[in-house]
């Protein structure tokens, strides 16, 4: 939970400062207002880090620098920003200075903002980030294991588009270790799929108000029990196509999530409203999730996703986030005031 914050030079921010309370804030203003930038401000102070851009960016337009302070219940935490590209970052816990915030300094966040809607109907890409940026944080190591992939299938696809006369041998050592890694990878993603399984049904049911079974599946060319040697193999015996292609065509970054309603593909199948009732259930089985890991409550963060749902689903995401400090950005604070009438406080800029 964040209790207070401070925003100097930060996007559209000039110095200003806010104090939060522990429910629903709901952050309203016009179009280009500063919303999202309040929102991301909050992510940037949990975890070091923004979710849509670059950290020049995030330095407001000719200024050297920026800086973000925040309080918590039991510590401050700073964030700043020097320079300009590349950005210069340092942080400091109860005025300890850090190089870095390593997952253990971060506060668990979950965030949903309209890309997300996209999530089963959007590119591949995106449901793999969804996994991924998830067991980043609940499973420790995995973040540096995931950076690790990246680099070694950046290295293999130099090799392959240069095509040196050994390029066989040159490719092996990365052959194993892009092999041991995305093993590593899949198996996480395997184990949070069946997690996911274990109680989506339930949750979708519970927010569509109708009896359905959602199923998700992990499609790869290989099993998780077997997917080191099943990878390494692949890769030695496509080395000429992907010479061609100039790049790694097998791995788990080629890798993808389907999932099903009633047994149909719900890209297929779902309407609309039945497509954002399971993003919506699976963005609550990750606050559940992190909350379990971590042993603290995450900070939720709706990024004008809450005019996108239509009144049974909004009414559902309330009774599940009321537990939860909550930031909400709307241009209508109508939309959203009237299903936390007890319990919100309302930020209005203009």
């Amino acid at each position: 939970m964040i209790t207070r914050i401070r925003l100097q030079h930060f996007r559209s921010y000039d110095d200003v400062s806010y104090d939060f309370d522990p429910g629903v804030t709901i952050i309203v203003g016009p179009n280009a207002s500063g919303k999202t930038n309040l929102l991301e401000a909050v992510l940037v102070a949990a975890h070091g880090s923004s979710y849509r851009t670059k950290d020049a960016d995030l330095v407001q337009f000719e200024a050297p620098w920026a800086r973000l302070d925040a309080e918590t219940p039991t510590h401050s935490r700073v964030v700043k920003l020097q320079g300009s590209d590349p950005v210069k970052k340092s942080f400091e816990i109860d005025g300890k200075p850090l190089v870095r915030l390593l997952q253990q300094r971060t506060l668990p966040v979950v965030l949903f903002e309209p890309n997300d809607l996209l999530l089963l109907n959007g590119s591949p890409d995106l449901r793999r980030t969804f996994l991924d940026e998830l067991i980043e944080q609940i499973t420790p190591g995995f973040a540096n294991v995931r950076k690790h992939y990246r680099r070694v299938l950046t290295q293999r696809n130099a090799l392959l588009k240069k095509n040196p006369p050994n390029l066989k041998e040159q490719l092996f050592v990365w052959n194993l270790r892009l092999s041991e890694l995305g093993g590593q990878i899949a198996r996480e993603r395997h184990q949070l799929i069946e997690h996911f399984n274990e109680h989506v049904s339930g949750l979708y049911d519970s927010l569509a108000g109708r009896d359905n079974r959602i199923e998700l599946q992990y499609l790869s060319k290989f099993s998780p029990e077997t997917y080191e040697t099943s990878l390494l193999r692949k890769l030695e015996e496509n080395i000429e196509l992907e010479v061609m292609r100039g790049f790694t065509t097998y791995g788990p970054h080629r890798d993808d999530i389907v999932a099903l309603i009633d047994n149909h593909p719900m890209q297929e199948a779902a309407s609309r409203g039945e497509t954002r009732t399971l993003v919506l259930a699976l963005k609550i089985l990750e606050l559940q999730l992190l909350e379990e890991a971590r042993n603290e409550k995450p900070i939720l963060l709706l990024d004008d996703v809450f005019s996108e749902l239509d009144a049974k689903r909004r009414q559902a995401l309330t009774q599940f986030v009321q537990t939860y400090q909550t930031f909400i950005t709307t241009t209508d604070a109508d939309i959203v005031a009237d299903y936390f009438a007890t319990s919100h406080k309302i930020i209005s800029l203009t």
